[in-house]
């Protein structure tokens, strides 16, 4: 039996679950194929000869369980950057340790935090923002420490 192309078969499914061609829906893009091919199976399948139900009820399983698991794996991240920024807070008042883009060893007392896309960015004073991922130490405000290598 031939099967014809399956380009046809959007029938406005991306409405429901958004563009594939959105930057950062990789995710969307991939539930929307599954559907997509999904919703061809059915419609090409052999009448006299169809599907087993028991496959289509395995499949929705599986995209039910992989739903889940991007959900959890969506709420880790979120948790992360939580503890990233609640971390970051942690160090107003405190002095840190830096290497600027001339990679000169900086330090600076944290007077503040901005919390932006990328991350959180610490205010020390310095012409350019400091990341927190650009800490090399920390220290309690009073006398700074040598930065480990």
């Amino acid at each position: 039996m031939s099967i014809p192309a399956t380009e046809a078969v959007t029938s406005g499914m991306s409405g429901m679950f958004g563009t594939a061609g959105t930057p950062g829906t990789a995710g969307t893009a991939d539930k929307e194929m599954f559907l997509q091919l999904l919703v061809a199976q059915m419609r090409y399948q052999d009448p006299m000869n169809p599907t087993d139900s028991s496959q289509f009820l395995a499949q929705s399983a599986q995209f039910t369980a992989l739903e889940k698991m991007q959900d959890v794996a969506d709420k880790t991240a979120q948790l992360f950057q939580a503890q990233i920024s609640f971390g970051a807070s942690g160090l107003i008042g405190k002095t840190v340790t830096w290497n600027d883009s001339d990679g000169v060893k900086q330090t600076g007392q944290v007077k503040g935090v901005t919390f932006g896309a990328d991350g959180p960015v610490l205010d020390v004073g310095a012409k350019d923002p400091l990341s927190i991922a650009s800490v090399l130490s920390v220290n309690d405000g009073s006398t700074p420490t040598a930065a480990s290598a």
